[in-house]
């Protein structure tokens, strides 16, 4: 299953066509999705501050989604986030979503940041 970094689902949801395309591309076929809950704060927070109800709305309904898993960030996810931010010097949003996806069980992190491509924990795939 793939975990879906809230760079990524930004892209996809609010990107131009150049932007989506490639994510659309990589993610076709695909029928069930991982994310967090700090990717459901990541995502709301400027379209909450814009008073943009259509697209919180737009939000909403991918986190609320069948396909969409949304994982607790619990003790497991902040022990794994510790050791990832310890070894690999990532900043604390990255270690937490990097560690969800872990504790998750997810078989690829999709993201759009190349500073993560170094983790060896879990396959990353930059897009």
């Amino acid at each position: 299953m793939i975990y879906l970094d809230a760079n990524v689902l930004i892209r996809l949801l609010e990107g131009d066509l150049a932007s989506r395309q490639p994510i659309e591309q990589r993610l076709a076929g695909e029928t069930a999705f991982l994310t967090s809950q700090l990717t459901r704060l990541e995502c709301r927070c400027k379209p909450l501050r814009e008073g943009n109800a259509p697209l919180l709305a737009l939000y909403d309904q991918a986190f609320a989604s069948r396909e969409m898993q949304v994982i607790e960030i619990d003790g497991r996810v902040i022990d794994e986030a510790t050791a990832l931010r310890a070894a690999h010097n990532l900043k604390t949003p990255d270690a937490i979503h990097v560690a969800s996806a872990v504790v998750a069980g997810a078989t690829v992190f999709l993201t759009g940041d190349a500073k993560i491509a170094a983790i060896s924990r879990i396959k990353v795939e930059v897009i």
